[in-house]
């Protein structure tokens, strides 16, 4: 009996130890059906890699596609008179033949193509020449025979400083805007501030030069120039009336018709000065020559009237209002 349970008992340890053994063979056996398991799994994480790699690739030229169009617009939506940068200029200039005594002033093409006006001209001139090679224009001098060089000296200043003089500076402690050689004046109609006139043998007299400065700038398309000069002549102070109004006068026959701010500018000077100008033999005569100056001088007036008679107004009616 003894002898037969201990076979029964070395059977049953066979049978466990059996067992226990088929999962590793079992495992074995993948192992060995499938020797390139590990390899083909890693083989899917290169591949991954490289796809990641391929994507991040293309996100950055996209990015950077999408940087330098960025970059385009904002230089087209730059005002059109800004002036180019100093180190993208090219050797090439240009000769400017101006007013009746033919005075000559030389200027990167570049600056002076930054002005829509100087630009048709010098495209023009290149177009003329490209047509027939033996008559080279482009070279040729641009004429401005109704010019003042005193005024397209103004011009090139701006263009290749972004100022002309007197500059504009700003007071900090003030915050208010002033001229770089502003002096006191003294009160006298006779008196004025250096700079601020020129003489314009096209009118005969004295005219702010500021004006004339804005007609330039509204002729050659230079609007960031016209509203720098517009500002400037704000500032001066001790204008004759005579100056003033040969000044409108000189505005109104230099802008068109459509043109508001430097027209509107007169008037208001004009109507602020009243007190000045009513008592002026300047303006009787220049009022007896008439001209559209003096109509629009008519409806200023009558509008500045309008507006202190409803303000008036109102504060009649919140008076009574406030009685009752």
């Amino acid at each position: 009996m003894l002898a037969l349970q201990q076979q029964q008992q070395q059977q049953q340890q066979q049978r466990s130890r059996s067992s226990s053994g088929s999962p590793r063979n079992l495992s074995t056996r993948r192992q060995q059906a499938h020797p390139e398991a590990f390899s083909s799994r890693y083989g899917a994480g290169k591949s991954s890699t490289r796809v990641l790699r391929t994507r991040s690739r293309e996100r950055q030229s996209i990015t950077s596609r999408r940087l330098l169009q960025q970059q385009q617009q904002h230089r087209r939506r730059e005002p059109p008179d800004s002036p180019p940068d100093g180190s993208s200029l090219t050797p090439a200039t240009v000769t400017l033949c101006v007013g009746t005594e033919k005075r000559l002033f030389a200027a990167h093409r570049d600056i002076i193509c930054v002005s829509p006006y100087f630009a048709a001209v010098c495209a023009r001139a290149r177009a003329a020449s490209s047509t027939d090679p033996n008559n080279n224009t482009s070279n040729n001098p641009i004429y401005l025979p109704d010019e003042q060089p005193e005024i397209l000296s103004c011009i090139l200043e701006y263009l290749y400083r972004g100022d002309y003089f007197p500059r504009l500076l700003h007071n900090k402690t003030r915050n208010t805007w002033q001229l770089e050689t502003a002096s006191s004046t003294t009160g006298s109609s006779d008196a004025e501030p250096d700079g601020a006139t020129i003489f314009h043998p096209g009118v005969g007299a004295e005219i702010l030069r500021d004006t004339a400065v804005y007609c330039a700038a509204q002729k050659y398309g230079l609007e960031t120039l016209k509203r720098l000069a517009l500002r400037k002549q704000g500032l001066h102070a001790g204008i004759s009336c005579s100056t003033i109004l040969t000044s409108a006068r000189y505005a109104y026959a230099h802008t068109p018709d459509t043109e508001s701010k430097l027209r509107a500018h007169y008037l208001a000077l004009i109507i602020r000065s009243r007190s000045t100008f009513k008592r002026s033999g300047t303006m009787q005569m220049e009022m007896e020559q008439g001209g559209k100056l003096f109509f629009d001088l008519f409806v200023a007036m009558c509008n500045h009237m309008d507006d202190l008679t409803g303000s008036s107004g109102k504060q009649q009616q919140s008076m009574a209002s406030t009685i009752t």
